[in-house]
């Protein structure tokens, strides 16, 4: 049977990287706007999130824009290379047939 990472795994954490895959590599959303997308609490997020870019698979960049900080969190060519293998062992494990019958 595949693996699944368990890092995404986690509902929260696969909600995140699955809405940070929409706005790809090379684009960063919004701190709050991530959190208005998922409905999460910013300390619900923000732990996620470290579990994330702990494991190398977002960054969180912190910006002063005009008097105002501001966070961007992306994800990365490896958050983006997790995510399909997840994607993948979730396809294997959701449609593999059983050979033996219990």
């Amino acid at each position: 049977m595949p693996e699944l990472d368990p890092v995404i795994h986690a509902e929260s954490r696969l909600r995140a990287i699955t809405t940070l895959n929409e706005v790809g590599e090379r684009n960063r959303i919004a701190f709050t706007k991530l959190q208005k997308i998922l409905e999460m609490t910013a300390g619900n997020l923000s732990t996620h999130l470290r579990k994330l870019e702990d494991a190398g698979y977002v960054t969180v960049t912190k910006t002063i824009e005009g008097r105002t900080p501001t966070t961007y969190v992306a994800i990365t060519r490896e958050g983006s290379t997790a995510y399909a293998a997840y994607r993948k062992a979730l396809h294997e494990l959701l449609t593999t047939q059983l050979t033996e019958k219990p």
